[in-house]
């Protein structure tokens, strides 16, 4: 019988997301806003939520209906049959997002789903289950749009850009979804080079070899749908098992890392260790204006700091065009990908992009700028300067 399922993603991956799922067996597939709702069995939820690369969650509908007040919410969310899938004996938060609701608190509302859910467990096993807002056993999301209450169970338990390791985190970290988008929008391969000149914690180069071993990125991990009463085990343990069949042996790669401040090499170096990558990609310390490139042609995929002090803005109104003059001077047969919210580097770096691209980095707008560097020419293939602006 099939299920329907939401997947959230970073904004700007839609369509990927909808190929991705597509692959792993999703049926009625349809791109929406923040996210992909999709049909499929359990098998498709389990293997949706080891091996996408781009959700953030796999959510899975139990309830939907009409509202107009907050006892319609009441209502719809005692009537499901929550004692059918997990016990009083587990904890629960509940989770409210709204758009367009003519409702004014969601905070009373997150109250009247968490009182109806207790209730249900009070009249059907004359026990209620607690609340843990830090790490609870079974995550209760609810949708309201203007007029319609959507109740979800979240499957994944933590977020699935959370791979299970990755002691070593900087400010302002990339999430692993978008990181893999991003790679996956720069049309890199494996065996094609990459580079991360700014590589802060690694995320890029994690990303990326696991992507070329074939290595289900949630293999480390445990998800919510595990402590699920009607979990299927035999499935579940098929699903695992077809993914560890298609792990490749760790093996060395392509794929580079640099960065100008050493500490962040460092940290690279222990997260990439920590993923059990450490021998596959290298590592230097390097400054981008004045590094070589490793190969005649490749990829090159960044995560720039912007400016948020007046100093900060003020330094990297000077480095943009530096970093549009080492491209042109050492980059050519390269594509060039920079993910900022700084809306000064298209209109310093002195180049023209052939692509750009909306993302959001949680709630952060950002744009994906690809320059395409031509090799033996100082000029850039197509793009003008509305498209960098």
């Amino acid at each position: 019988m099939a299920e329907t399922f939401f997947s959230p993603c970073p904004r700007g991956l839609e369509t990927l997301l909808a190929e991705e799922l597509g692959r792993f067996g999703a049926g009625r597939v349809q791109p929406l806003h923040g996210g992909v709702s999709w049909e499929g069995d359990w098998a498709a939820c389990q293997r949706a939520n080891l091996e996408s690369r781009l959700a953030t969650r796999v959510m899975w509908r139990v309830a939907q209906g009409r509202y107009r007040a907050e006892v319609d919410i009441y209502k719809l969310a005692y009537s499901v049959t929550w004692a059918k899938w997990f016990t009083a004996d587990d904890t629960i938060r509940i989770y409210v997002t709204a758009q367009k609701s003519p409702l004014k608190s969601l905070e009373f509302i997150t109250l009247r789903v968490k009182d109806a859910v207790c209730d249900h467990f009070r009249t059907v096993a004359g026990q209620r289950p607690s609340v843990d807002t830090a790490n609870p056993a079974v995550r209760i999301h609810l949708f309201l749009t203007a007029d319609t209450a959507t109740l979800y169970i979240d499957t994944s338990g933590e977020p699935l850009y959370k791979r299970g390791f990755k002691p070593a985190a900087v400010e302002a970290p990339l999430k692993e979804n978008l990181a893999a988008g991003i790679l996956r929008l720069s049309g890199w391969t494996p065996g094609e080079t990459l580079l991360d000149p700014m590589c802060g914690s690694g995320t890029f180069l994690i990303e990326a070899a696991m992507i070329a071993l074939d290595i289900a990125p949630g293999l480390g991990r445990r998800f919510g749908f595990e402590r699920f009463r009607h979990h299927e085990r035999s499935t579940w343990a098929a699903v695992r098992r077809a993914a560890e069949s298609r792990r490749q042996a760790p093996r060395v790669l392509p794929v580079f890392g640099s960065d100008i401040v050493g500490e962040w090499v460092r940290r690279s170096r222990v997260n990439l260790d920590a993923a059990g990558l450490a021998d596959c990609v290298r590592l230097d310390r390097a400054d981008l204006l004045e590094r070589t490139p490793p190969a005649a042609e490749g990829v090159m995929v960044a995560n720039p700091p912007y400016g948020v002090r007046l100093g900060e803005a003020e330094e990297l109104a000077a480095f943009y065009p530096r970093l549009g003059d080492a491209l042109k001077q050492r980059w050519g047969g390269w594509r060039c990908y920079f993910l900022t919210a700084d809306p000064e580097l298209p209109k310093r770096i002195g180049l023209k992009a052939t692509r750009r691209t909306p993302l959001f980095n949680g709630a952060l707008e950002c744009r994906l700028y690809e320059y395409r560097m031509v090799a033996g020419s100082n000029r850039r293939k197509g793009g003008d300067e509305a498209a960098a602006r």
